[in-house]
């Protein structure tokens, strides 16, 4: 473990569950989803614009970079769930999170576009995610960078612990 490590995984490395979640841990997540954007607006405000321009820790992204990846990757998760409902076992496509973080919009758009689709996209996700069945979260989508498929299931757990991860990192900000 690297010293960086703490700072890195403020609240630790994602475990993923290896057995179906019960209704309570999915409720639990959902509900996780369901309220961080609301969580990354106050700690967006509680920084401040100054603070939101450095990062987190050093080698790492600013505040303004955080809160755009969050809507950058949880669009993709949400495309991802729809896929995995519509299609057998599909595969899905990868981005580079690094590349995305250093496109021109994440410089020049506000945050509270990035703040505003979060909002938004979570709660028509999480509404998705309120009408699925015992055999829907089971439904899997396979990921070609790390070579693994996924159940739903887990990748609800992923994304909530996902959001948490974010949210602590821009706590660092102060």
């Amino acid at each position: 473990m690297s010293e960086l490590d703490p700072l890195r995984y403020p609240i630790g490395r994602p475990r993923l569950p290896a057995a179906p979640l019960t209704p309570a841990e999915r409720t639990h997540y959902l509900q996780q989803l369901a309220e961080l954007p609301a969580q990354l607006t106050a700690a967006a405000h509680h920084a401040g614009g100054e603070r939101l321009q450095l990062p987190y820790r050093p080698g790492g992204w600013t505040g303004r970079q955080v809160i755009h990846h969050v809507a950058d990757s949880h669009l993709n998760a949400y495309c991802r769930f729809r896929l995995a409902l519509t299609e057998e076992n599909p595969t899905i496509r990868p981005y580079d999170e690094q590349a995305w973080a250093e496109l021109p919009d994440v410089a020049a758009t506000p945050i509270t576009v990035s703040l505003a689709l979060l909002e938004n996209l979570h709660s028509r996700w999480v509404t998705l995610l309120h009408h699925l069945d015992e055999a829907q979260w089971q439904r899997t989508f396979y990921h070609p960078g790390n070579q693994k498929t996924a159940t739903l299931d887990q990748t609800l757990a992923l994304y909530a612990w996902h959001g948490r991860h974010h949210l602590a990192h821009l706590s660092l900000l102060g």
